[in-house]
């Protein structure tokens, strides 16, 4: 056990201890033998991920928070037992690729890649209930605790659901390591990638950069440097992360590392606490204390420095580097009015954290079609704000957090590919909250690359972002 693993350590924790804490947002199962059978059967199953791949993370979230790395996080809103497909899941790695070397040209950084996948099967709710033509059930709280249907067999907590959010996390990560590793992710293959989607009229703006970047791995190849030459070039590190919200669930997958005897959350490499679980003396914070895995932090506007103080105090402790993440998400034209404090209260404390952008949960609207959506300007003004925001506080903005997917669908306006109001219910598939496609997925990689690259090279942040 390393002297940091010591510190980081919660001896007076217990992995079931957060039984006996205030709960929000978790199901009431109506049948507590097939809980405990479900349990069971969990804790029988091998972890989904290794101690030593939690470690590793931890290490290079590190390396963010110094600012010699940037951190990239994304995936589905809500993971699917329906849409589960060996497809899909290449799709959202393909683009997690392409995004993950234009914001390495950007930055002139290794980026860190985080998938929101393999585990996002729980989401919270505004409101316990929905109505649907008068008809009031339980709301849907994804496909790990019920049924999207709207019936009422179809909405009542299964903890089966349990067993299958297992099994489809587990084929997910097999084909997610191996196209990590086989050759699938050779940067060759990415850079033409990228170059199919500038080669489009309505991308022929990013058409420049993604030059440069083919210069540059022509002048590689010339040099010799290949996959042949160079291993990193054809295989990549891929890591998985979920919010934590299905306790039940966290507890069975947790278990004892046996290089350090601390436990560590077996259910993805990183997992991270909502806005809406984030109390001190909650349930959910308690769980994610005692665990070694990187934990990420939501902060919201109703997020104080008070209570960001005491959440850093109670999930690191140690004041570990790579350990804690803090995701602001706040809304556009809101940025200014809330990340300030919260960066005053981490000074204060001298805390060590990675700041990152969730740009997606506070611009939610309701479109003139009713479709519920997320304006794509409105996301990349938040990103804008966030960078401007700690380029005035001297502070580094290590990472952004976007819900999205590899499919095309028509969920987020806006973008080159202008999508519409009109245009949403063509390929509206979201289980819960709108995604970005993958058109503008890759293009706001594009210009938080620029932002990067401005940050870099020292240059004034663009007129958008100082209106924030």
């Amino acid at each position: 056990m390393t002297q940091d693993d010591r510190k980081t350590a919660a001896p007076t924790w217990d992995k079931a201890g957060w039984r006996s804490y205030p709960r929000v947002q978790m199901p009431d199962y109506t049948d507590p033998e097939a809980l405990t059978a479900a349990e069971t059967q969990l804790r029988r199953y091998p972890p989904l991920v290794f101690a030593g791949e939690a470690r590793r993370l931890r290490e290079e979230l590190a390396e963010v928070a110094a600012g010699r790395r940037f951190l990239l996080q994304g995936g589905d809103c809500a993971e699917s037992f329906s849409e589960f497909s060996a497809d899909n899941i290449r799709d959202t790695f393909k683009l997690l690729l392409q995004m993950a070397v234009v914001l390495t040209w950007g930055a002139q950084l290794p980026v860190v890649k985080v998938g929101r996948m393999a585990g996002q099967f729980a989401k919270p709710r505004s409101a316990p209930t929905e109505t649907v033509n008068g008809v009031e059930l339980p709301s849907y709280r994804g496909d790990i605790i019920n049924g999207f249907n709207f019936t009422p067999e179809a909405r009542i907590p299964d903890p089966q659901r349990m067993l299958a959010a297992y099994t489809q996390a587990a084929a997910s990560l097999n084909l997610l390591r191996a196209f990590s590793t086989g050759g699938y992710a050779d940067m060759h293959r990415v850079q033409s990638w990228i170059a199919d989607f500038v080669g489009g009229p309505e991308a022929a703006k990013y058409r420049d950069i993604a030059d440069r970047i083919g210069d540059a791995m022509a002048f590689m190849q010339a040099a010799g440097v290949n996959s042949d030459t160079a291993h990193q070039l054809s295989k990549v590190d891929f890591y998985t992360s979920h919010e934590a919200l299905l306790l039940e669930y966290e507890e069975a997958l947790c278990r004892i590392d046996s290089t350090s005897g601390l436990p560590v959350a077996g259910s993805g490499h990183m997992i991270w606490i909502g806005d809406r679980t984030r109390q001190p003396d909650g349930a959910h914070v308690e769980f994610a204390r005692g665990v070694q895995n990187p934990i990420g932090l939501k902060c919201g506007p109703t997020t104080t420095a008070e209570d960001l103080k005491v959440l850093m105090a109670r999930l690191n402790p140690a004041n570990e580097a790579g350990r804690l993440t803090l995701i602001a998400r706040f809304g556009a034209g809101k940025v200014g009015d809330h990340l300030p404090r919260l960066i005053g209260a981490v000074r204060d404390e001298g805390a060590n954290v990675v700041w990152s952008c969730d740009p997606m949960h506070g611009n939610v609207i309701k479109s003139s079609t009713g479709y519920k959506t997320r304006p794509f300007d409105s996301i990349l003004r938040e990103v804008r704000e966030f960078f401007a925001i700690h380029k005035a506080e001297g502070t580094i903005p290590g990472g952004v957090h976007f819900e999205m997917t590899g499919k095309d669908v028509t969920e987020c306006t806006g973008g080159v590919r202008a999508v519409t109001d009109e245009d949403l219910s063509d390929r509206y598939h979201t289980a819960c909250d709108p995604r970005l496609n993958a058109s503008q997925s890759l293009e706001l990689a594009f210009l938080v690359a620029e932002e990067l690259r401005a940050r870099r090279e020292g240059q004034n942040p663009t007129r958008e972002a100082r209106a924030g």
